[in-house]
């Protein structure tokens, strides 16, 4: 498999994002004519909650927690290139490799995260934010946003079905980042 995946990556690199609205995740409005989706979890309160979570974020954990193999793996870096393949259970089975942009990175007092954007060959069509977020009372929260249409065959003819695995992934992300705060 990884020369298969080496390939794709290369191709992945060389491609452009399928989207105009490149960034659009990190400040709002969100740019109309997509599904949008927000999901939060409050993760707690204080500085060591924040770092923690920050560091989830940034090291792929709510997608690895979500069944997701990273390749090549690092840290989320803005302009990097990653390929998501879903693996449930650790298992290698055939499927989709999703090709990836990370289009931009935060790391602020009371903001830290990434967006990725889809590239060639995504089942989806749009951005996805992944940010750490602490409020003015303390309070820590994780919060998955997205704006998407149907880019593959298999999305466009499953509607519902497609929003409706988009909706369940984030709940796994939001999961997979509050266990790795809970984390001894």
């Amino acid at each position: 498999m990884a020369p298969d995946l080496e390939r794709a990556y290369r191709a992945a690199r060389a491609a452009r994002p399928t989207y105009p609205e490149v960034g659009a995740t990190r400040e709002r409005p969100l740019p109309g004519g997509y599904h949008l989706l927000r999901r939060r979890r409050r993760l707690g309160g204080g500085p060591r909650v924040f770092d923690r979570a920050a560091a989830a974020v940034l090291a792929w954990r709510g997608q690895r927690g979500a069944g997701l193999h990273v390749y090549p793996g690092g840290d989320a870096a803005e302009g990097g290139t990653v390929l998501l393949v879903p693996r449930p259970g650790g298992l290698r089975l055939p499927g989709p490799v999703i090709p990836c942009r990370v289009v931009w990175t935060a790391d602020e007092p009371d903001r830290a995260g990434f967006a990725y954007g889809s590239l060639p060959g995504h089942p989806e069509c749009g951005e996805e934010s992944f940010t750490v977020l602490r409020d003015g009372t303390g309070t820590v929260w994780f919060e998955v946003t997205a704006f998407s249409r149907p880019a593959a065959w298999y999305t466009r003819l499953g509607g519902p079905v497609a929003r409706g695995v988009q909706w369940l992934a984030a709940g796994r992300y939001l999961a997979a980042v509050a266990a790795a705060v809970r984390e001894p």
